[in-house]
């Protein structure tokens, strides 16, 4: 197939052009490499792409979702078979201080991303929605078919808001459209503002990790190999028409439309002081933690309910904590030569 993959520099952008391109498929790769954090990290790693696939049919333009005008001559250029959507302004601490590069990015943009796909007849769109779309949901595990209409911060709001829009495009237009609700991504190339990142830049000199909510929290951590095969494996299984959709109970992850939404996690919480110990063991180093208070926007845990990705596509995350925090940590070392 011919995919654009948006967000081609960010971590799971990264690492899902590289699967793509070692299955044989044509990339074209955008994003705008802003400064929410170092655009050296991203740059990286598109010199990784390019040095882990020489000679394979990759190519990066740097554009802004928001550039209306630049979105619709792209699609219009390249003519894709599918699209996977990973662009997005990130992290939910940030959108308090910063609503309109969300607004922007996360709702102007998926709007041109929906109006290509729409105009050029893309055969399929899988985007990033995202586990905090679950927002005050006490119930565990979340599953797709649970309400989602309280969310606690504004990225949340927006990552509901596409899963909205995407919908009124499949029904509207046909358009097959399928939403993956990620939760808590880590592994290799991974994001700085996240916490193996953070955990790691503060053990090994030996300084205080900020441990929030005085640790009582969970995160179903899903390694980034996991997210990319369900990832892949979506986009090779465009969603349909649910034959069996009941009106008068609608399931919000599907429709009578083309339109599907899965979580893809580990479906294991992990409490966080025990992620904080894998890092130790991993790092051979101790913590000095330094607990605080639950932070606004976030909540105490998560956990993914992921039975209908599993027989929808047959992908199943196996990557252990330990085993995937190693394999992170061997990165970083590697990485910031720590």
């Amino acid at each position: 197939m011919k995919v654009l993959v948006t967000g081609t520099a960010g971590f799971i952008g990264m690492h899902t052009v590289l699967a793509l391109l070692a299955r044989g498929d044509e990339v074209v790769g955008t994003d705008n490499l802003n400064d929410y954090y170092d655009p050296q990290l991203k740059r990286d790693r598109l010199a990784h792409v390019a040095a882990q696939q020489p000679g394979a049919p990759f190519r990066f333009e740097q554009l802004d979702l928001a550039d209306g005008p630049g979105m619709a001559a792209l699609f219009a250029c390249e003519r894709f078979d599918g699209v996977v959507h990973l662009a997005a302004q990130a992290g939910v601490r940030y959108s308090l201080q910063n609503p309109q590069a969300y607004a922007q990015s996360n709702l102007v943009g998926f709007v041109n991303v929906l109006e290509g796909c729409r105009h050029q007849g893309v055969k399929h769109l899988v985007y990033a929605s995202s586990s905090s779309v679950y927002g005050g949901n006490a119930k565990m595990p979340f599953a797709e078919g649970d309400p989602v209409d309280h969310p606690v911060s504004l990225y949340a709001a927006t990552k509901k808001a596409n899963e909205l829009m995407a919908h009124t495009y499949s029904h509207l237009y046909g358009l097959p459209t399928t939403g993956l609700r990620f939760f808590t991504v880590y592994g290799p190339w991974g994001r700085p503002d996240m916490a193996p990142m953070l955990f790691a830049r503060a053990i090994l000199p030996g300084e205080p990790i900020k441990v929030f909510n005085h640790g009582q929290m969970q995160r179903d951590f899903t390694y980034i190999d996991d997210i990319v095969a369900g990832v892949v494996a979506t986009l090779d299984r465009p969603a349909v028409p649910d034959e069996a959709f009941d009106r008068a109970r609608p399931d919000p992850s599907a429709s009578w439309a083309p339109y599907r939404l899965f979580n893809i996690g580990h479906s294991e919480p992990v409490p966080l002081l025990e992620f904080i110990a894998a890092m130790e063991r991993a790092l051979g180093r101790q913590a000095t933690k330094d607990l605080q208070p639950m932070q606004p926007g976030d909540v105490p845990a998560t956990f993914a309910d992921t039975a209908r990705l599993a027989d929808w596509t047959g992908v199943h995350p196996h990557v252990s904590i330990d085993e995937g925090v190693q394999r992170f940590v061997a990165w970083y070392r590697a990485y910031f030569n720590a």
